[in-house]
């Protein structure tokens, strides 16, 4: 009687080993093929979901943290909803490509216009300076306002000659933006100096 129930125990303590090794088996196995289809898509989340990344990583190293305390079980039940959150990033990322391709797009249908515009509106701006710093009198503009049209015509000339370097480099947003600003700035020192709309 006494054998039989040893034999019970030794047996039921195997099979609980067995468990344990199957439950770490299934529990690793898990993790290992999320983190290889994370692995496929994180380079590009980087750039086009950060922060869906941050929180993907986070559930990873959670379940890492339950795997080495051998909380198998918490492992396999979080795995579904962390490849659900591994797929949403992907989705993530996808978009976030069609979106920059789109922004690209059009950067590069802005930039044709601007490269014509900037340029020729730099051109009558400085026109403009000259001709008033040359007279004597000035009715309708001060002669503060010529000093500050002439600093603001020397920063428009710095971030132009930036925005067809970064155009230059392929970096077409960041010029397109900078060609913006420069336009902008312009139309203000425009107003300032009393010249006519283009």
């Amino acid at each position: 009687m006494h054998i039989s129930k040893v034999l019970m125990a030794l047996a039921a303590a195997s099979l609980f080993v067995t468990g344990c090794s199957q439950q770490r088996s299934s529990a690793t196995k898990a993790l290992d093929g999320i983190e290889h289809s994370l692995a496929e898509v994180k380079g590009d989340a980087a750039k086009y979901a950060p922060d869906g990344l941050k929180a993907v990583e986070g559930q990873v190293a959670s379940l890492h943290e339950s795997l080495e305390k051998k909380e198998y079980e918490q492992v396999l039940a979080g795995a579904p909803q962390l490849e659900k959150a591994v797929g949403s990033l992907k989705h993530a990322v996808a978009a976030g490509k069609e979106n920059a391709k789109a922004a690209l797009a059009a950067a590069h249908g802005e930039w044709k216009d601007l490269n014509v515009e900037v340029p020729r509106m730099v051109g009558d701006i400085e026109t403009r300076v000259d001709e008033l710093s040359k007279k004597k009198m000035h009715f309708k503009v001060s002669k503060e306002e010529i000093e500050s049209a002439k600093s603001d015509l020397e920063w428009m000339k710095n971030q132009w000659a930036e925005a067809v370097s970064a155009s230059t480099s392929g970096k077409q947003i960041k010029a397109t933006n900078m060609a913006k600003a420069v336009k902008a700035k312009g139309e203000e020192v425009r107003k300032t100096l009393g010249m006519k709309e283009a």
